[in-house]
């Protein structure tokens, strides 16, 4: 089944938001505002694949959806990779079925810059710890990643790219992921219903999209794709 960087981050805030998002996921409910960030995300990223000039785009949906192939994405990126691509955006990477895709990989003299792109004017610590997730996986798959930086919003629009690097803040977390993501990978498989007790991982660093199940409120569900995040 593996671990997606979003499977992780989600976990991480809550076991039991990755356990119900792989079981019940008909309990899900996002609200306007957080569906609304999700697309401002999706069209920062969109644009900001082109701030290196031109670039290869390694995305594959599955036939007739708008799902990611991981498999096919994965390819592709390993026979760009092989090719010596300069510039490549949705880079995937499958390491024991453990997945990320990143915004971008720039090549140096030696390896790869990653780019982690944020619609958001300052760098927040689960920022870092998304694109440390990504080195994770990336350096697991035998590639040498160098600078690791996120991409903020900036005041100017003409120039709204900002990169910020986090090089050593993302490389220092890469024991914590592996500690934490087998375990993840365990408890998504469960068939018992995780079981967590309503508190500050509801709110922080995002509403748990399980609030009003978690709180026992009734709302009608509402569907997402998620590897946008």
């Amino acid at each position: 089944m593996g671990i997606t960087k979003t499977d992780f981050m989600r976990g991480m805030q809550c076991r039991k938001m990755l356990w119900l998002d792989r079981h019940r996921p008909e309990l899900r409910v996002v609200p306007p505002e957080t569906q609304a960030r999700l697309d401002a995300g999706n069209d920062f990223g969109d644009r900001a694949m082109g701030m290196f000039g031109p670039y290869e785009e390694m995305t594959v949906y599955r036939p007739g959806t708008r799902i990611p192939d991981k498999k096919k994405m994965a390819e592709n990126t390993a026979r760009h990779l092989a090719l010596g691509t300069p510039v490549l955006c949705e880079a995937a990477f499958l390491n024991y079925n453990n997945y990320c895709a990143a915004d971008i990989l720039r090549k140096t003299e030696t390896g790869y810059d990653l780019y982690e792109v944020k619609n958001c004017p300052e760098v927040h610590g689960q920022f870092v710890r998304d694109a440390a997730f990504q080195y994770y996986i990336i350096t697991r798959c035998g590639v040498k990643i160098e600078r690791i930086c996120i991409v903020t919003h900036g005041p100017e629009e003409e120039h709204p790219f900002v990169p910020v690097e986090i090089t050593e803040q993302a490389k220092a977390y890469y024991s914590w992921i592996n500690d934490n993501i087998w375990d993840l990978n365990r408890m998504q498989k469960q068939r018992e219903e995780v079981i967590a007790e309503p508190g500050e991982q509801c709110t922080h660093p995002y509403e748990g999209w399980y609030y009003g199940y978690c709180h026992g409120q009734n709302a009608g569900p509402e569907q997402l794709t998620m590897e946008g995040l």
